[in-house]
């Protein structure tokens, strides 16, 4: 080739990208996104009893535990330096309201002071929700409107800001209200001022789609809904991806401090978007049950590299703008990267 193609401008062959990936030494250099445990959550749930473990059948290495087994398994956590764990609770009875949820005796405020003894370093998170607690499966307080049964959206707004504060009172260190209730934040917020707690974050789950990919969780927290689905309160999947925008605008002005986007995998736009519109927001993902499933699913036929696969989901995640990461795969990742 003439030395006149070759000055001829920046590309082929004076540029070649692939310089930057020959050596593994290079690749390593030059690489921006890296993941650490510390940038992990790992999802727990807990029951009454005692020596009580059970796998869920489709969370292939996750379990419905009883607390004093939660402690080993949060003291694992805390020696593979990850970023913390979120506590699910499955109460002995279940009825209308959640009445478990709001005692200080209930299994999440049980559950929270044998974490904190077992590992007091270890950031701790509890979810705040209705579904796992009430008879019916659904979110909050039910009413009639318009011929049938839904979610009374005001109603339940009480119901979160003390669960709230009960699990505060337990020794949580962040709250996370999952059950995408118009307000929840702000009552939530109040709740925890009023309560002497000011300090304490939220963790919103600002964008939580009503997905799919939920069904696994919906065992492992014998959450599922006894009637309808949960469409009525959490976003449509088709919905304008600035509805998403919307709802994190609305949980940030009543005092989120941490916002984020569920499912992870299927909505990496809405993770991106909502990094670039609220730079300098942390912003948490939360790789889902059934992203989880499927890979593990799959990995056991052989139709795939479970690791490999982990990693690179977890990658794209992260790359997107998730800065905190709720997944299944938060123990496994920490021992992969050694």
């Amino acid at each position: 080739m003439s030395n006149e193609n070759r000055t001829a401008g920046p590309g082929f062959p004076t540029t070649r990208l692939r310089r930057l990936r020959y050596h593994p030494g290079v690749r390593q250099l030059v690489r921006q996104t890296r993941l650490s445990p510390a940038n992990l959550i790992l999802p727990l749930f807990v029951r009454p009893g005692e020596n009580f473990r059970q796998e869920i059948s489709s969370m292939p290495g996750n379990y419905q535990l009883s607390p004093d087994l939660l402690a080993e398994e949060v003291r694992e956590a805390a020696e593979l330096g990850l970023g913390g764990v979120i506590l699910f609770g499955i109460p002995a009875e279940k009825d209308a309201t959640g009445t478990d949820a709001l005692s200080d005796s209930g299994i999440i405020a049980e559950a929270v002071r044998v974490a904190k003894q077992a590992a007091p370093e270890l950031l701790l998170i509890t979810d705040v929700c209705c579904c796992e607690f009430t008879d019916h499966g659904h979110c909050g307080v039910l009413t009639e409107t318009t011929g049938r049964m839904d979610v009374d959206n005001d109603a339940t707004l009480q119901l979160l800001a003390d669960q709230a504060v009960v699990h505060a009172r337990a020794g949580a260190d962040v709250v996370a209200p999952s059950g995408m209730m118009d307000g929840m934040v702000g009552a939530i917020r109040n709740g925890l001022d009023g309560a002497g707690f000011a300090h304490l974050p939220i963790i919103s789950y600002a964008a939580k789609y009503s997905s799919a990919f939920y069904g696994p969780f919906r065992e492992a927290a014998e959450s599922a809904p006894q009637f309808g689905d949960r469409r009525s309160y959490q976003m449509d999947p088709a919905a304008a991806a600035e509805q998403a925008i919307r709802e994190i605008e609305l949980d940030l002005a009543e005092g989120a401090d941490v916002v984020m986007v569920k499912p992870a995998m299927a909505y990496l736009d809405i993770i991106r978007l909502a990094g670039d519109h609220f730079p300098g927001v942390p912003l948490a993902a939360y790789n889902v049950s059934g992203e989880f499933s499927m890979v593990k699913a799959a990995a056991q036929r052989g139709w795939i590299d479970e690791q490999a696969v982990a990693m690179e989901s977890l990658i794209a995640i992260h790359r997107a703008g998730a800065g905190i990461i709720l997944t299944y795969w938060a123990k496994d990742v920490a021992r992969w990267l050694g």
